[in-house]
């Protein structure tokens, strides 16, 4: 009788929760430093940590397929305006700047991407 042991699925969502929260507090604390020059991005660094850490509630919670699905959508669309915004561009006239926490921030929204990814293909308990 071969019995398969049942893993769980628990520490992969809680580690892209944490990923995720990670990404979003990071872009908060930007927030107040753009204030001064950039208010249109400031606002969009809020709105967008705001969403990463609201994200961590149905990523806890292994929710449908779907708000995975969207997590995942949102957070690449953040990578690549990211990216897109590092080299010359009509968005920002000019390459951004390449510094440490908007490296982090990249390195957990990332991370997010990729646990999110494996927690939809596993297979075990959903809880």
């Amino acid at each position: 009788m071969n019995v398969k042991p049942v893993v769980s699925n628990k520490p992969i969502a809680y580690s892209a929760a944490v990923s995720t929260a990670i990404a979003g507090i990071l872009h908060i604390i930007m927030v107040p430093r753009l204030l001064e020059f950039a208010f249109n991005t400031a606002v969009f660094f809020l709105i967008a940590g705001i969403l990463q850490l609201f994200w961590v509630y149905p990523t806890l919670r292994m929710s449908n397929k779907v708000w995975h699905y969207i997590g995942i959508g949102g957070t690449v669309g953040l990578i690549v305006l990211w990216a897109v915004t590092r080299i010359p561009n009509p968005l920002t006239n000019r390459a951004l700047p390449v510094n440490e926490i908007g490296i982090a921030v990249q390195v957990f929204q990332i991370a997010f991407v990729a646990l999110l990814a494996l927690l939809i293909t596993r297979k075990g308990d959903n809880k």
